[in-house]
C-alpha cells in the first residue's frame, strides 16, 4: 500500500505544472509606504538569515527584484527614511508580479499583491 501511494505521488510530481514547484522568482516591489527606502532586506520566513535585495524604491516607486529561492514564504524588512524600520512577515513570492509593501502613520503594515 505504500508503495503505491509512493508510485502515485510521483505521478503526480511529474505532471504538475513547472510554476508550483518553481518557488520564488523576480517581482516587482512597490513602495506604498509613504517614506523613502533607504534599505531592503529578505529572509526566509522563520530563519534569521537576512540578505540585502538590490534595490529601495523611492516612495511611490517600483523597482524590479531579480530573485530566486525554493521557498515561498519570506519575510521583508525595510529602513525607511528617517531610520525607522519597517518589516512585512509571511510575504508569499510565489507566482507573483508585484509585491506592494504599505505602511499607515502608526506604522502598521501589510502586503498587497498584483
Amino acid at each position: 500500500m505504500i508503495r503505491v501511494a509512493w508510485i502515485t505521488l510521483a505521478a503526480l510530481v511529474a505532471v504538475a505544472p513547472a510554476s508550483a514547484l518553481a518557488g520564488a522568482g523576480r517581482f516587482t516591489l512597490v513602495n506604498a509606504t509613504g517614506a523613502g527606502l533607504k534599505s531592503v532586506a529578505i529572509r526566509r520566513f522563520g530563519t534569521q538569515d537576512w540578505r540585502p535585495l538590490s534595490a529601495a524604491p523611492a516612495s511611490g516607486a517600483r523597482a524590479a527584484i531579480d530573485f530566486a529561492d525554493p521557498d515561498c514564504a519570506f519575510d521583508i524588512r525595510a529602513t525607511l527614511d528617517g531610520g525607522a524600520t519597517a518589516q512585512w512577515s509571511g510575504v508569499n513570492l510565489c507566482e507573483v508580479k508585484a509585491v506592494i509593501l504599505s505602511r499607515n502613520a502608526t506604522g502598521a503594515t501589510w502586503v498587497d499583491y498584483d
